[in-house]
């Protein structure tokens, strides 16, 4: 793929200026003519904006976030490198600790993920190879092209949620599937769900979510990149969770909605050099794992930012009226704060003990558990935070009740905290139901349930890959004959 023309890191402005490339985005049955300027997608856009802008304004951001590229001495984006020393490895998740420290631990899909994975199909690209020769080179080459043109991605894995219980096989519209191969390509016809970041993204790679190869479809598996302006292309966006116009009501919707779309392909035409395996179940469920060997270590890194945010939401909550002196609030309290050590000492443990990826590379060791465990947590801080807040969730002014002067003596009487004024008390409770009770809200929790695949299923797989073959030894022993 050619990168004659990459100039690496984008700013702000030249972010929001590659949007406007004649993708076809749906929202509420009208087609939007530029995303980086309607309404209901501006704001995250601005946002997008000021943090790629933020790597440049300092020389700490600058070094955190990008390093030169060997091959055109562009300034690139450190998720994409391939660390092979320790000290790689630390500059590759310091980067993601910055993007992640800036974004508040709200953006699932910020660049760092997806680039992140990136990466990770260029070390599996030895196995790619064996599918078909020049998938794998192809591989190699999407990480160059997205690196030297800081191409901000999303993906798309799973099949239309039309009837879990049918196989592809049965009924070609369950699934997205080559209609035609031909000698440049082939010919795609489907649909893709959930594309979070799509309207705001440059690319999506799609790849197996394993459900397809389960079912022996082997027809339907397929790994690919493309843009997100390609002919045919339709993206339907879901309804907005934001409210820009509603002050400081949705203080993260506003900023941090990422949306999430359908992916409908209308016969659309993916260029060989785009494909990065066909028809090979087996090597794309094994695939799955090694792709996001550094994509699961930035996900943990940016839970973690998160689990920070709502333990500092939920002790200024609590402060503001005046129940942190109670026991019960200092133990679920204290019980967040467990969380974010416990997590804190598994995001280091697996870069401690990182090993060499069959692809050569530096990864950490697996966390499968970890994120598992996470899923869970993610909602015991929701009803923790909830907890604590309790109806004042509910009942905030505001900002025009805060203006109206009328109004306004009664809310500075009335509607004050412990020793917090009225419009800081609301603002502070605004920010506890956007994370706690808002549609914002709920969406971030269902993300954080489900985006690392199905927790059940999960610890099933751990059950059966989990060597516990030393300690099973231990427990024969001791049962095979009479304790004295």
């Amino acid at each position: 793929m050619d990168i004659s023309g990459a100039t690496g890191a984008l700013t702000g402005e030249q972010y929001k200026k590659s949007l406007n490339d004649g993708r076809e985005v749906w929202l509420d049955g009208k087609r939007i003519e530029n995303v980086a300027e309607h309404p209901a997608l501006k704001p995250t856009v601005d946002e997008f904006a000021r943090l790629l802008d933020l790597r440049f304004a300092t020389p700490e951001g600058r070094a955190a976030t990008l390093f030169k590229s060997e091959e055109t001495g562009n300034e690139v984006s450190y998720a994409f490198s391939l660390p092979k020393t320790p000290e790689e490895l630390r500059a590759k998740f310091a980067a993601s600790e910055w993007w992640m420290r800036e974004s508040l631990g709200q953006l699932g899909r910020s660049p760092d993920f997806m680039s992140n994975v990136a990466a990770g199909l260029a070390d599996y690209a030895d196995e790619l190879d064996q599918n078909r020769e020049g998938f794998g080179q192809n591989a190699r080459d999407y990480r160059r092209f997205a690196m030297e043109n800081d191409l901000v991605l999303t993906h798309a894995l799973g099949d239309p949620q039309i009837d879990r219980s049918a196989s592809p096989l049965d009924d070609p519209d369950l699934a997205l599937r080559v209609v035609e191969e031909r000698e440049d390509g082939v010919i795609l016809r489907g649909a893709k769900q959930l594309a979070t970041l799509a309207p705001f993204s440059h690319e999506v790679l799609v790849y197996l979510n394993g459900v397809t190869a389960a079912r022996g479809a082997e027809d339907f598996v397929i790994w690919f990149a493309l843009p997100m302006s390609t002919p045919g292309l339709k993206i339907l966006l879901r309804e907005p969770l934001g409210a820009p116009e509603s002050g400081h009501s949705h203080p993260l919707g506003n900023r941090y909605d990422e949306q999430d779309a359908m992916l409908f392909f209308d016969d659309v035409f993916l260029p060989r050099e785009r494909i990065f395996l066909l028809g090979d179940s087996l090597r794309a469920l094994k695939g799955l794992g090694r792709i996001n060997v550094w994509s699961l270590q930035s996900t943990h890194i940016r839970f973690l930012a998160r689990m920070k945010f709502f333990t500092s939401v939920a002790k200024k909550l609590a402060h503001s009226i005046g129940v942190d002196t109670f026991r019960g609030i200092q133990e679920q309290l204290g019980e967040l704060i467990s969380y974010v050590q416990t997590l804190e000492l598994a995001i280091k443990g697996a870069e401690a003990d990182a090993v060499v990826t069959p692809g050569g590379h530096l990864a950490p060791s697996n966390t499968n558990g970890v994120g598992f465990w996470s899923a869970d947590i993610s909602a015991r801080m929701v009803q923790i935070l909830r907890q604590v807040a309790a109806s004042g969730l509910i009942m905030q002014p505001t900002e025009a009740d805060l203006a109206n002067p009328e109004l306004r003596p009664f809310l500075d009487l009335y509607m004050r905290g412990h020793d917090i004024g009225a419009a800081e008390k609301a603002r502070l409770f605004r920010l506890g139901w956007e994370l706690a009770g808002s549609s914002f809200g709920m969406r971030q929790e269902l993300y954080e349930y489900l985006h690392r695949g199905d927790p059940g299923a999960g610890r099933t797989r751990l059950l059966r890959f989990y060597d516990t073959s030393a300690t099973d030894a231990r427990v024969d022993e001791l049962i095979s004959k009479p304790l004295v």
